[in-house]
């Protein structure tokens, strides 16, 4: 018999449709497949293609409407950074006929991908090039990193995924940064970029530890989000480095996930008077310091 599955993570997703012709060489028989239809051991999706329960309502979803999981949906359930729009993201290969009314809010991209005929995700390489297209430039970017980051791609995937793209998108490639461990980081790499500034990514200061970013020598830039420093143990961990940072002579900002990515103009005005600032008041004092010994020369 089929055996009980366990409900699927959002992270797991079925490699390929159970046909009834599969199920038949496990040695189920009809009846079997029937009755494991009816207790909900098996969904059918589609005449003769069914799916284990537990399966992704998503996936479930896609499967229904005849194509695969594809763009921002598939690197959004695989872990990848993108900038979600909430719409459900499927690939189907250019021909197909018979498919069911797609409801609002679906995405149909009509591609080949070159995954089997019964996969139910597209492959890799053309998720991430049709994410640059369905995304703004920097969040393309930040997802390539994610991608990169998470080990999903290597630089080979990387160019792979450049050579389905237009050539207006062969800028984006020199931009990558697989240290970035968050779309944020990645956002506010870019934001420090047209600032101009001296940026060590994911730099270790002794005695501190490591941080998202040194700028220009002197300041501390760490990318907050609420799943990594929301609890207190969280949150007197930082204050205790950001002391200790501190008595180095940094100052450390932390700008939170948000805001980076969905405030950006505000979070960049921040940080350009923050520089500005700094440099401002290096100026002043440098200017004090010759005048200072302007006096004292003996006349």
């Amino acid at each position: 018999m089929w055996p009980q599955a366990q409900p699927t993570p959002a992270t797991t997703v079925p490699p390929s449709f159970l046909s009834t012709r599969a199920l038949l060489a496990r040695g189920l028989t009809r009846r079997q497949i029937d009755r494991c239809v009816s207790d909900g051991r098996l969904l059918r999706v589609r005449n003769g293609r069914y799916l284990p329960h537990g399966t992704h309502q998503e996936v479930l979803q896609v499967a229904r409407l005849g194509g695969r999981v594809d763009c921002i949906t598939l690197l959004r359930m695989l872990g990848v950074f993108v900038l979600d729009s909430g719409r459900l993201h499927i690939q189907v290969s250019p021909g197909s006929s018979r498919l069911p009314k797609r409801p609002p809010g679906v995405v149909c991209h009509w591609r080949e991908s070159p995954v089997g005929r019964e996969d139910l995700c597209a492959d890799i390489i053309g998720a991430l090039a049709q994410a640059c297209r369905c995304q703004e430039p920097r969040a393309a970017i930040a997802t390539l990193d994610s991608a990169w980051h998470l080990g999903l791609v290597d630089e080979d995937g990387i160019s792979a995924v450049f050579a389905l793209l237009p050539r207006r998108f062969r800028g984006l490639r020199s931009l990558l940064d697989p240290r970035s461990e968050a779309g944020s980081e990645t956002i506010m790499r870019l934001m420090l970029r047209m600032l101009g500034c001296g940026v060590e990514v994911q730099a270790t200061i002794a005695g501190v530890g490591r941080v998202d970013f040194v700028v220009d020598g002197w300041l501390i830039i760490e990318c907050d989000s609420e799943a990594h420093h929301s609890g207190w143990a969280a949150q007197k961990r930082d204050r205790r480095r950001d002391l200790a940072a501190a008595r180095l002579g940094y100052t450390t900002i932390r700008p939170i996930a948000e805001d980076i990515l969905f405030h950006r103009e505000q979070t960049f005005a921040s940080l350009k008077t923050i520089l500005s600032t700094r440099a401002a008041w290096i100026a002043a004092q440098n200017s004090s310091s010759k005048r200072a010994r302007g006096r004292s020369r003996p006349v």
